[in-house]
């Protein structure tokens, strides 16, 4: 099945969308991208679409941030997707790729004086994380002290370098710290610990996105089990002794943590909250739970 993309301002075949060489976005970084999963429902025959607007908003914050004119509403880039999402009629798990970039053929670092552009693409994807429980190393590449709280491209450089240090060195994934040796976030999810019964995540001035998969996390936690999450500094050696750790992101889902520096975390295997979270959650993107169907865009007419 074909993948299609809305690429200046129509939908045409991923394979004939194409960019010059000398865009400016490709030299210096300046592009804003939101990664949306739409969710497969076999039951249902439906692809959702989840917190759809939610991403929406928070590009919009970004393309302040790189004095990007996104020439969209909300509501507007909410419609297109559904629509690039019906032309491509994928009847699997998806995953959607906004990107507003200065697309200007000119060279030079800067912002202003530069056209702006938009594209969305959607394509097949399966777990991010191919793992049922992963392991994970401490990075030696660390984040930045100063981040804007939006997924600018430019700022992912020491985040692949995370990745790719963690898989060379037999690791599925990377931990990152702050500039002051505090725990941030994976290379491309956020980090939660269990400590006695209770959620700890860090807080938003650790050098963290604050993710939309994140705050999902911290709602179902407190609204179906109860628990309570503690946003705050975590040291290093608290990830290796944590009961339970799991990474959360828009790709990743919520994945469980196995081991950290080869340290076991719990017994090695996925906890019980971390499990119970899961479940939740997969319901929840999946449209089959009715208090948070608010959450989810279904894409197919019925």
């Amino acid at each position: 099945m074909s993948s299609y993309v809305y690429f200046r301002q129509q939908f045409i075949p991923l394979a004939e969308a194409k960019i010059g060489i000398m865009t400016n976005s490709l030299h210096y970084g300046t592009a804003v991208f939101e990664g949306i999963r739409g969710n497969w429902s076999s039951e249902q025959r439906q692809i959702y679409l989840f917190r759809l607007e939610e991403h929406y908003q928070r590009m919009h914050q970004g393309c302040q941030v790189l004095n990007i004119n996104l020439a969209h509403t909300i509501d507007e880039l909410c419609q297109i997707t559904i629509e690039l999402v019906k032309k491509c009629g994928f009847q699997e798990d998806i995953y959607i790729r906004p990107l507003a970039y200065k697309s200007s053929e000119a060279l030079g670092v800067r912002l202003h004086n530069l056209e702006d552009d938009f594209l969305i693409l959607a394509m097949p994807w399966g777990r991010y994380l191919d793992v049922d429980k992963a392991r994970c190393a401490v990075s030696s590449w660390r984040c930045p002290k100063e981040i804007p709280r939006a997924k600018l491209s430019g700022l992912y450089i020491n985040n692949a370098l995370a990745k790719t240090e963690a898989i060379g060195n037999g690791f599925d994934e990377a931990i990152m710290l702050t500039l002051d040796g505090y725990v941030a976030e994976g290379s491309g999810e956020n980090i939660f610990l269990v400590i006695n019964g209770k959620l700890v995540t860090p807080a938003s001035y650790n050098s963290i996105l604050m993710g939309i998969t994140r705050d999902t996390t911290i709602k179902l936690a407190k609204n179906e089990l109860g628990i309570e999450t503690i946003e705050r500094p975590i040291e290093r050696t608290e990830l290796y002794n944590a009961d339970e750790c799991f990474l959360t992101g828009t790709a990743a889902n919520i994945t469980p943590v196995a081991e950290i520096d080869r340290c076991k975390i719990g017994n090695g295997e996925i906890g019980d909250i971390t499990s119970k979270l899961q479940q939740l959650y997969s319901g929840v993107i999946r449209g089959n739970n009715p208090k948070y169907l608010n959450w989810c865009t279904a894409a197919y007419q019925k």
